[in-house]
């Protein structure tokens, strides 16, 4: 491959080559940053890009590589195995996360001259895992629903989604190999499903939340962004809480799995393109091997977005009281309005809305029984709407949020406007595993070419 089309590499890909010695971190930071200058004017997926830093890191990282580094880095003295996996490898962070040396400005001027000191737990074991750090991408204001203005890279007049939409956006045309994102709602599966990528949330409690702005405690979920199912599934293995939670490879299927077609309580939000979508992936999974039962959720499930907005807006405005105190005129008139929402909710239905998340969990894991191996259902409404004053519609995610169990969503065609459409996959909580397989398995049955890879 051509030095200059390094940016078309995979995560998995790119640290093979680096640690067999046949690119180095240097020329593929190079080839980021060219990139990265083509396509930025048209996307805008970047709050905060050093060219002159990640090229120093990676000088630096290829140095250890060949153990060539400083004598008090204690990476220095261990082996290319030891150092991690994805050693001299780039990677994005959405801006909400914070990264020793870089600021983070959580979508709002509040944060405007923030330079965090240390960085976030999960960059602390990004940097562990050999990656590097590559810049923060653009999230809407506090990760919640106002844009930013990053644009959808098949097409800048839609929206990319949100609120991790610089990071779908950059992943999605070649700017960073994989990014961190970060889902209360849709955060994670709705920029990716929009933009063509894989969008992977092990679940509530899974990656540490130190260092990231808090939205939601209960349900502020990290994630990754990656271009295959394999590339989110190493990203994510270096960031859980313990060790070997997630693999570090999928493990292949066996048989063909089991699956329940679930069109969700807010199916009619779907766009017949979805839907006909959905309906068109059920029969490629079948005509693969795949049991795929078609079965709806009970009807009381749909209490569960008002159950979720509950519990997030009561949050939400309780963490932001003394900012807003001081800052008010400096949050959007949309966040505003959302929060004065979460302070006029009580402790009382706040608890019950609590108790209640807790028995749908529950009711959850018996509706998914043993027999299946997973959930397919649709990642968003439809293709990415037209224009850059929302991020879309993330009703098709609330559920899975809200219940903290693994989801993931891979691209499966392009609709008729040429935006991508993609397929979502839920499983049990705490199967990451089960469902990187199962994910993995669909995704060789449902190919996607990505062509803005090839497109300048």
């Amino acid at each position: 491959m051509k030095k200059a089309r390094l940016y078309r590499l995979g995560l998995r890909e790119a640290a093979n080559l680096i640690r067999s010695g046949d690119i180095t971190a240097e020329e593929l930071a190079a080839a980021l940053i060219e990139r990265v200058a083509a396509r930025e004017k048209d996307v805008r997926a970047w709050v905060w890009f050093d060219a002159d830093r990640l090229l120093a890191a990676a000088r630096a990282s290829d140095a250890r590589h060949a153990g060539r580094g400083r004598s008090d880095d204690p990476r220095d003295a261990l082996s290319a195995d030891e150092r991690g996996l994805l050693t001299g490898v780039p990677v994005a962070v959405k801006d909400i996360v914070d990264v020793a040396g870089m600021p983070t400005g959580m979508g709002s001027p509040v944060y405007a001259d923030n330079w965090p000191r240390r960085s976030a737990a999960l960059v602390d074991a990004l940097t562990r895992s050999g990656a590097i750090p590559m810049g923060k991408t653009v999230t809407t204001e506090f990760a919640f629903m106002v844009p930013a203005g990053t644009r959808n890279p098949w097409n800048p007049a839609h929206t990319p989604g949100g609120s991790s939409s610089g990071s779908a956006a950059a992943v999605a045309c070649g700017m960073a190999p994989a990014a961190i994102a970060t889902q209360t709602n849709g955060s994670v599966i709705r920029p990716a499903a929009f933009c063509g990528v894989v969008g992977f949330k092990p679940g509530r409690g899974q990656i540490a939340l130190d260092g990231v702005l808090p939205f939601s405690g209960t349900l502020d979920q990290p994630g990754v962004i990656a271009r295959s199912v394999d590339d989110a599934a190493l990203a994510a293995s270096w960031l859980t809480r313990r060790e070997g939670a997630i693999g570090h490879r999928v493990v292949s299927l066996k048989t063909a799995p089991r699956l329940l077609a679930v069109r969700s309580p807010v199916w009619e939000r779907a766009t017949s393109v979805q839907r006909e979508r959905l309906s068109a992936d059920v029969a490629t999974l079948r005509r693969g091997g795949a049991e795929v039962d078609e079965r709806e959720l009970p009807d009381h499930f749909a209490e569960a977005y008002g159950i979720h907005r509950t519990i997030m807006l009561h949050e939400a405005a309780r963490g932001a009281r003394a900012l807003r105190k001081r800052h008010r005129a400096l949050f959007s008139d949309y966040l505003n309005a959302a929060l004065d929402e979460g302070e006029r909710i009580g402790v009382r239905e706040y608890r019950a809305a609590v108790r209640a998340c807790g028995t749908f969990i529950t009711e959850f894991s018996r509706f998914l029984t043993d027999r299946y191996d997973a959930i397919v259902t649709p990642p968003a409404p439809g293709e990415a709407p037209a224009g850059l004053d929302g991020t879309g519609d993330p009703a098709f995610c609330t559920l899975w949020t809200l219940l903290g169990v693994p989801a993931i969503t891979i691209p499966t065609a392009l609709g008729p406007g040429g935006l991508p459409l993609g397929l979502q996959i839920v499983a049990r909580p705490g199967e990451c595993n089960a469902l990187l397989a199962v994910a993995a398995w669909c995704e060789a049955r449902l190919p996607f070419r990505n062509r803005l890879l090839n497109a300048r």
